[in-house]
């Protein structure tokens, strides 16, 4: 396959779905920043509550599997990742669009999350349902996963290095800095959720509508309602039939009755 030109991956237009999760993730950032100096107590508990521990999402807390994946952490790693998203997530939503998109993204973002609590309870690489995780990352190997699947042989130019590298070989390279950081014991238990969020992106491509599950089960809904209309008016249409067969067959008997009456007979006459 003869290779494509390079795509400089610049800076794509702020707007869309992934404008929206961006400016999600600030505001908590920036949220938390503060009560850090003005109620400490109170962001140390928001965040206590929203991270993804394995323990407690099993003892009740399963809105962990998603407000997990709106915290960060320091400035740099925020701006790496929100960077990382805005730039792989935007060109997927030109191509594919918003709700494919989020699909994509939030089904990535629960698939890092149920991988990372069913491995933490095996004991794996040392790893317990007493750690804490956080950040987009799940949802971002999911998108770069999805890429990758996509368009893995598109050749892009790192902004602003004059480097080349196809998007398969990028992702395989994130990857296998994830799996390194699991192989470290507890202190990588944040990568199991990027492997957890590449495979759910990964399955997500393969298995998905084209258009995504939202459009299939709207496409679906809309079947059900239009065989519903269809079936209303053949019953309406069989109704009337019914309806003209008895009156056709009234006005026959009347006919007849009409033709056997005697015009001379008075008792028929006003």
């Amino acid at each position: 396959m003869p290779r494509s030109n390079p795509v400089m991956l610049s800076f794509p237009p702020f707007a869309g779905v992934i404008r929206r999760i961006i400016l999600a993730i600030l505001a908590l950032f920036f949220l938390l920043l503060l009560l850090r100096w003005v109620a400490p107590a109170l962001g140390a508990a928001i965040f206590a509550n929203t991270a993804l521990t394995p323990a407690m999402v099993t003892h009740g807390a399963v809105w962990q599997i998603l407000t997990y994946s709106f915290l960060t952490g320091g400035i740099f790693q925020t701006a790496f990742a929100l960077l990382s998203l805005w730039l792989i997530g935007a060109y997927l939503e030109v191509s594919y669009g918003g709700r494919w998109l989020t699909e994509l993204y939030f089904i990535s973002v629960l698939g890092a999350a149920i991988v990372t609590i069913a491995i933490s309870y095996t004991g794996l690489f040392h790893m317990s349902p007493a750690l804490t995780t956080y950040g987009p990352d799940g949802g971002i190997f999911g998108l770069l996963t999805a890429w990758a699947v996509l368009m893995g042989d598109q050749s892009f130019l790192l902004f602003p290095l004059p480097i080349s590298i196809r998007a398969k070989y990028l992702v395989v390279i994130y990857i296998v800095v994830a799996l390194a950081g699991i192989l470290g014991g507890p202190s990588g238990f944040a990568y199991l959720g990027y492997l957890g969020g590449a495979l759910a992106g990964y399955l997500y491509v393969k298995r998905a509508p084209r258009r995504g599950y939202a459009f299939a089960v709207s496409e679906r809904a809309y079947s059900f309602r239009n065989a519903y209309y269809r079936w209303k008016r053949k019953r309406a249409a069989r109704k009337f039939e019914v309806y003209m067969r008895k009156h056709d067959k009234l006005e026959g008997r009347v006919r007849d009755n009409d033709r056997d009456r005697d015009p001379k007979d008075r008792k028929w006459m006003n």
